[in-house]
């Protein structure tokens, strides 16, 4: 006979759960972006999948497979190739440090002169540098790890499509909320998803292609590769795109590029500014709006951990964290009202 009673083994193995979880947790730490990327695949390619097997009685393993080819093609391969041009552009710098510094010169005499600033653009520079180290880590550091982050992301994305019934069901039944409440969780995850990746990716899409449009209107060097740094950090609102475009006028003027520089400076402060909250107007009506203040402390707290990948990760680790504390909200809200109608029929 055991020397336990039931409510003390059910505490004693929860216990157990509860640690063993916290170790699983702790060896997971590594590939806390491939988890998370892996979930933000399948949240926005698992209507594409649905359509795939019903519309087109397409068998599952097939429509997995071109599932994961698209996204390798519309979204790692465009990551790779802003790696590529970033490190080659890295290189460049390191290959002629004089015209680097002879450039900064200038633009320091220039921004001395007309706003009584010296010194301005070089602690500029410098700080950029600290944002662009934070920023690519993850590419600096080999391409080793990024292998290994997407096979394992395409392994459980694979499985996740094949046996999505299962999946799900899984999800629902260990879900920590009644099943309704879980279901509206599933449906704000999904929308929070949509705005945080699709939304803030097309504001940032068309953000970067306005710098490479004006860098090409008025004869500023490097137009593609400064539109696609402008694309990544047009995910950060307001403040993004002119990391790109103020620095760049400012370098033209300096250079004697007068008329030029001022045209890409009201071109950014008029149309590429103000597009971005155009776009959200659009899709906080079709979708739903993430508030800038989380985008930017998303952002803070994601670089850190992610990379450049926190320009997405982060705000929308942010926003699940708001979205688990509404539900949770929501269901203590609902346990109580049952509290009181059960009290009230007791009396």
């Amino acid at each position: 006979m055991s020397i336990y009673s039931y409510k003390q083994r059910n505490t004693i193995v929860l216990a157990i759960l509860i640690i063993l979880g916290c170790f699983v947790l702790y060896s997971l730490r590594t590939i806390a972006g491939t988890l998370l990327s892996t979930i933000v695949l399948y949240t926005i390619f698992v209507p594409i999948f649905t359509f795939f097997v019903e519309k087109w009685n397409m068998k599952k393993w097939i429509a997995a497979s071109l599932i994961i080819l698209l996204s390798l093609i519309i979204i790692v391969l465009p990551f790779l190739t802003l790696s590529v041009l970033v490190i080659d552009k890295v290189s460049e710098f390191q290959d002629d440090p004089i015209t680097i510094k002879n450039l900064m010169h200038k633009i320091d005499d220039f921004i001395g002169a007309k706003i009584d600033q010296p010194d301005l653009f070089d602690k500029a520079m410098g700080k950029m540098n600290q944002v662009a180290e934070e920023l690519f880590p993850s590419v600096l550091s080999g391409a080793a790890n990024i292998v290994l982050g997407l096979i394992i992301m395409y392994f459980l994305l694979y499985f996740m499509f094949v046996q999505k019934q299962q999946f799900e069901a899984g999800l629902l039944k260990y879900a920590p909320f009644r099943e309704q409440n879980a279901l509206k969780f599933a449906t704000e995850l999904k929308m929070t998803t949509y705005s945080n990746v699709l939304g803030q990716g097309f504001i940032a899409i068309v953000q970067g292609a306005l710098v490479s449009i004006g860098f090409f209107m008025f004869d500023i060097p490097d137009p593609i590769f400064w539109g696609v740094i402008s694309t990544f950090l047009s995910f950060l609102p307001v403040v993004g795109a002119p990391v790109v475009f103020v620095p760049a006028a400012l370098i033209a003027m300096a250079s004697g590029n007068t008329s030029g520089g001022w045209g890409l400076l009201l071109w950014g402060l008029i149309l590429i500014i103000n597009i971005d909250n155009v776009i959200r107007l659009i899709i906080a009506k079709n979708v739903s709006d993430t508030h800038p203040i989380i985008t930017v402390v998303g952002v803070i707290i994601g670089i850190p951990i992610f990379g450049i990948l926190g320009l997405v990760f982060g705000p929308l680790l942010l926003s699940y964290f708001i979205l688990t504390i509404k539900i949770y909200e929501t269901s203590k809200l609902a346990s109580e009202r049952l509290e009181k109608l059960k009290s009230g029929e007791d009396e």
